[in-house]
């Protein structure tokens, strides 16, 4: 089947999409470029989906992308090649104990093709790049780590990298003897207000959005949105907000909409290092007050039942790996966590899917959490015995089966075909079909034949509902530049809002080849 996805809209469009909030622009006057780095971010919001620190490349005469990286580290330096079509990158962190990790890349900017070259396998922290002739890059960088090194913070090494060429230099090339040299001053310079300057210099509209969570359209068009910094905004169409929430946390995450469209309620997130509880607010959607606030006494997921009600289903104490999200559910699906008896090896604890029906929890002011009285436990969570299975989105089918997401717990990351889709039935652990992947499933829902994944590599894969079948995969971009979903709705059969981690909302569609039958 030959399917084509097609962006018919973009709300949250604006210059510098890509890099977020910028901490680093360097110039290549001569072919008039500019490089942008941004910060370093959580993809999808509090560390779900790995970090990255984004890296845009943009002619500077009409603002469009000519290329993109992601970096796993924040990026530190970068450096424009003086005749071939490169930029080196230079990144790197702490790791919290002794060393400075990082990478070294080399970014082809008629490719797109982006390569890490230091060999080491924690890499090198990058403070400082440049280029001394096209074969000679200067490269500045912080010790390996700071044990019993008191200058480790302020001072580093600086090497000389020779290539004869280095539009042809390999992977994990770059040795520890390249980068071998003398121990020099090395303050650490922020520039970020230098990087927000030049950007506003080339554009007052643009606006530093990361992470859209969730999006929902209302029957008027308007298209409602929660996204990282933001509790829930609102658009008109494309290039007209109608209002935004700010939120002085981690921002919104979960919204359900009143069935009398007046209101919505929006769970939101905050970050792990603060003690303060999560918070669940209902918001008018006629400019975004707040009608009411409610503090659940454990993490939650607010979700919108078969019904067309809010409820809130538990969403356990380990984040993102413990959240079951069961959109449009007869019941409030969660994934329990049974302790072992003797409450300390949680190699021990028990996993189950669990239900609550709405009707055991009257229908008040506002959603409230189940009471353990009120908690069905099913099956058990995994199929596979021995194996331990985290949570992900999903959503129940019309003949009472759940569809979700998820991983495989291994101890070592994500491993190949660690990543799941199942459709299965509640009454057992009998499953009906599985989809693997190696990749992380960031959003996830359906219409009446087709299951639609995005995944946390850009992907978005379309799966018949019955068997699990891919019916057509597709990596989204925009203008030829990658980009990354985090949220996901259907709103009608092959229409599709998809939230981006750079703030973006793309009003899809899905469009059969001609000559074929349509969807």
């Amino acid at each position: 089947m030959t399917i084509s996805l097609r962006i018919d809209r973009i709300f949250g469009d604006r210059p510098f999409p890509e890099v977020g909030d910028p901490v680093l622009a360097v110039d290549d006057a001569g072919r008039s470029l500019l490089a942008v780095a941004g910060a370093h971010v959580a993809v999808g919001g509090m560390h779900e989906y790995g970090t990255t620190a984004p890296v845009g490349v943009y002619r500077v005469d009409d603002l469009t992308c000519r290329a993109v990286l992601f970096a796993h580290y924040p990026v530190h330096a970068m450096a424009f090649h003086p005749r071939l079509p490169l930029l080196v990158v230079g990144t790197g962190d702490y790791d919290g104990g002794y060393f400075f990790e990082g990478e070294l890349l080399l970014l082809n900017l008629e490719t797109g093709s982006a390569t890490s070259l230091i060999q080491h396998e924690l890499g090198r922290q990058v403070l400082g790049l440049e280029w001394l002739s096209g074969q000679e890059l200067r490269v500045l960088l912080a010790p390996h780590d700071d044990w019993h090194d008191e200058g480790a913070w302020s001072e580093g090494h600086v090497a000389v990298v020779y290539r004869s060429d280095w539009s042809v230099v390999g992977p994990r090339s770059v040795t520890e003897d390249d980068l071998a040299g003398p121990r020099v001053a090395a303050p650490r310079v922020d520039l970020r207000q230098e990087a927000r300057r030049r950007v506003s210099g080339l554009s007052a509209n643009w606006e530093p959005r990361r992470n859209v969570r969730a999006v929902e359209e209302l029957s008027d068009g308007r298209i409602m949105a929660t996204l990282d910094g933001v509790q829930l905004e609102s658009w008109l169409h494309p290039r007209r907000r109608q209002w935004s929430v700010p939120d002085d946390g981690a921002g919104g995450r979960d919204v359900v909409i009143s069935a009398d469209e007046r209101s919505a309620w929006v769970g939101l997130v905050r970050p792990p290092w603060e003690e303060r509880a999560q918070a669940v607010v209902r918001l008018s959607l006629q400019e975004g007050a707040q009608l009411d606030h409610h503090t659940p006494a454990t993490p939650v997921s607010v979700v919108r039942c078969a019904d067309g009600l809010p409820a809130l289903a538990p969403a356990g104490r380990t984040g993102e790996r413990s959240r079951l999200q069961i959109r449009r559910g007869s019941r409030i699906y969660f994934r329990d966590t049974v302790p072992p008896w003797d409450g300390h090896q949680s190699e021990s604890r028990e996993y189950w899917l669990a239900a609550v029906n709405p009707e055991a929890i009257p229908l008040v002011e506002r959603p409230r959490e189940p009471r353990e009285a009120e908690v069905d436990r099913l099956c058990p969570y995994s199929w596979a015995p021995g194996e331990i299975h985290f949570g992900g989105p999903g959503v129940e089918t019309a003949d009472g089966d759940l569809i979700h997401a998820g991983t495989v717990y291994h101890g070592h990351g994500l491993q190949p075909g660690g990543s799941f889709v199942v459709r299965r039935m509640v009454a057992d652990s009998n499953l009906t079909w599985i989809f693997r992947t190696d990749r992380k499933a960031t959003a996830l829902d359906n219409d009446m034949e087709t299951v639609y994944v995005t995944y946390d590599d850009g992907e978005i894969v379309g799966l018949d509902l019955l068997d699990g079948s891919v019916r057509w995969r597709r990596h989204l971009t925009v203008a030829e530049v990658p980009v990354v979903a985090t949220a996901m709705t259907v709103t009608e059969p092959g229409r599709l809002l998809i939230g981006t981690t750079d703030g973006r909302i793309l009003d899809c569609s899905t469009v059969r080849a001609r000559g074929e039958s349509g969807l």
